[in-house]
Formats: structure tokens, sequence, C-alpha cells
């Protein structure tokens, strides 16, 4: 089990905004998966996942309850999960994933962050071959303790594994990663869970398979961008190859 190497994380905005941004993301992926499959994680596979990474974020139980209750009710937001692709500053590649109820209003944002950092956004599939979708699996560094970690690869490989090592969380603390192929994310996770490990939290992210590395003032630009993205409401996350 190596490193896995994975793309720099803008810190620019103070941690409280993030704190709340995340909330606001899981807040939506609440409601999208409670439209999808109903209010109740034990019929609910998705929603299961969305809740354990809102215990992952701290997010409060009656925030949570609140958003279920919400996107359960008549008159619930609904949401288009819509994707953009294109170049950040210095030609570093990026997607931006997001949720809306006013396409128009998201696209015109998500052009106008790239164009006054310094990018362009481009057309559907232009920065997307840079990119895999996979199931990632966060885990807590003790995670494997009393486990023989090289078995666990070789098992876990029969259901879709294709990276498994050490990574890092937002604040830089270390963590176990687990990725495999976005089709193979409902198997994978359940063969985790089936050998008692407990899994911080998994999503589905768009891996860069080749990093770039730039100077620490280019970086800085790149990364400003990807900041002012994040801090948009209609945007859930971004990935970019930078290194």
């Amino acid at each position: 089990m190596g490193r896995i190497f994975e793309t720099r994380k803008a810190t620019m905005f103070k941690r409280w905004d993030k704190m709340a941004k995340a909330f606001t993301r899981i807040g939506k992926d609440i409601a999208i998966a409670v439209k999808s499959g109903g209010p109740s994680p034990d019929s609910n596979p998705a929603l299961r996942r969305v809740l354990q990474n809102a215990r992952a974020a701290n997010m409060p139980k009656d925030k949570v309850e609140n958003a279920i209750k919400k996107a359960s009710g008549a008159g619930a937001e609904n949401y288009d999960i819509v994707t953009y692709e294109g170049y950040g500053p210095h030609g570093i590649p990026v997607i931006v994933e997001t949720a809306t109820n006013n396409i128009v209003r998201t696209v015109a944002n998500v052009r106008n962050a790239f164009k006054s950092h310094g990018g362009s956004m481009g057309n559907e599939g232009s920065v997307a071959f840079q990119f895999k979708r996979m199931g990632v699996f966060r885990l807590a560094p003790d995670a494997l303790a009393g486990k023989d970690a090289d078995a666990l690869e070789l098992e876990l490989i029969d259901f879709g594994l294709e990276e498994m090592g050490e990574g890092t969380n937002d604040k830089g603390e270390p963590q176990l990663i687990i990725r495999g192929g976005f089709a193979d994310f409902g198997k994978l996770q359940a063969a985790i869970e089936a050998r008692g490990i407990a899994v911080q939290s998994a999503d589905s992210e768009y891996v860069a398979q080749n990093l770039v590395s730039l100077p620490e003032d280019k970086a800085n630009e790149v990364l400003e961008m990807v900041d002012a993205l994040e801090q948009d409401e209609d945007v859930q996350r971004v990935f970019h190859a930078l290194g």
C-alpha cells in the first residue's frame, strides 16, 4: 500500500465559511437522494451514503433531519446535476460539478469565474478525457488496525478496487483512501463494510489522470479560481489537475 497522489486543496476561504458551504452541499445531496429513493436510509443506499458524509463533516443532527424533512415534503426543491469543463490559469484542466435549480444562472456564474481568473470554459468533453470518474472511500488512519493491508487489497480487487493508499483530508490530516471504478461503487462499498471497515466518507470524484506541477505563484492563481467556483451556491465540487 503506497501513497495516493491527490490534487492540491484550495484553502483560501475561512473555516466557518467552508463549513457552511459543506453543509449546503450535503443538504443538496440529501434532497437529491431523497427525491430519487425516498427518506429512509435503510432502503435508500444513496441517502445512507450522504448521511455518512454528513457525519464526517460534523453536520448537526437537527440540520440533517430538517434537510430530509424538507426534501420529503410537498414543494421540495428539484436540482439538476450539471457538470462544466474548462481550463484554469496556465492550462490546468478543471471539472465543475453543480446542483442547480436555475441552469441559466449557474452557467453564467461558472463562465464568469473561469473568465475573470484567466481561464476559459470549454464544451462538454473538452477536458473530461483527462479525468476518470471513481468511487472514493476515505478512512481514518487506523481503520485497518489489526488487518493485513496487503491481503485486504488483493481481496478488494475482485470488487473493483483500483487504488489503496495514504492521503489527506481537506485539513491536511492523514487518511487512508480506497478508489475504484465508478461502475463498481456499490459493490466495492459493500465489500468494505462487510469486512468491518469503518468508512468516514464515500463519494464519486473525477480523478485527474496526470497531475501538473506549477510554481507557487502560478498555483495560487489556479487555486483562487477554484476558490471562487467553490463559493458559488450552485457549485458542489471542483476537480482539477493541479498537483
